[in-house]
This record gives C-alpha cells, sequence and structure tokens, in this order.
C-alpha cells in the first residue's frame, strides 16, 4: 500500500509516517519511481508506534524496543532479551505511577467539585 492508504487505515498523517520512517521506526519499499509502499504488516506497526507515543515514550526508546515486538501482537520476538523486559518493566512502573498521580489529581477536583457544587 502508498502512504496515503496507510495514512487513512491508521490515522496517522502522512507527515508523521515520513518521520517514523526518519526515526527508524518503519520502513518501506522503493517503487521504481521512488514512491513509498507498505506491506499490510505496517498497520500494526503505525498501530503499536501511536500507542508507544501515547505512554509516554520517546522515538529513541520506541526503536530500541519495536525490532524486539512482533507486528501482529506487539509481544516479544524471538529476539526479546532479559534487558528489553527490564526496559517494558521499568516503562510499565513509570506509567503506573503516572495512573496514581492521575488519580489523585482526579480525586482532588472530585472534591473541589463537590464543595462548589453543594454551596
Amino acid at each position: 500500500m502508498r502512504i496515503g492508504e496507510l495514512s487513512r487505515r491508521t490515522g496517522v498523517s502522512e507527515r508523521s509516517l515520513r518521520y517514523y520512517e526518519e526515526q527508524g521506526l518503519l520502513t518501506a519499499d522503493r517503487t521504481p519511481g521512488g514512491q513509498r509502499t507498505y506491506g499490510d504488516w505496517a498497520v500494526d506497526r503505525v498501530i503499536r508506534i501511536q500507542a508507544l507515543y501515547a505512554a509516554g515514550l520517546h522515538s529513541k526508546r520506541i526503536a530500541q524496543l519495536l525490532p524486539c515486538m512482533r507486528d501482529t501482537d506487539g509481544g516479544p520476538s524471538e529476539i526479546a532479551t532479559p534487558r528489553l523486559v527490564a526496559d517494558l518493566t521499568m516503562e510499565r512502573d513509570r506509567i503506573d505511577r503516572m495512573i496514581t498521580d492521575l488519580i489523585r489529581s482526579r480525586e482532588v477536583l472530585d472534591e473541589a467539585i463537590a464543595t462548589a457544587s453543594s454551596r
């Protein structure tokens, strides 16, 4: 598929897809005319990249993790290492801390709303 179709199927702009390629997160074949083409695997890869960005990972960290993850289900590939597991655990722990902080913030807001509403 061409870049426009990949963009439509994933909801990610063509500009972002080019950026992913520049960062080594996504690869494209080229037609003789120089146009990018992607296999169906690219849809899962782009969705995974988006999820990792949403989790707060930066492109360099994503580039380190992606080769060790399968595109079809995001699970570890055969080349996954104990270091990958440690890195993923560290990222998960960071996200857990963020969730805890967000829950506390929501509770403070809930209290303020309840107090303001009862007046």
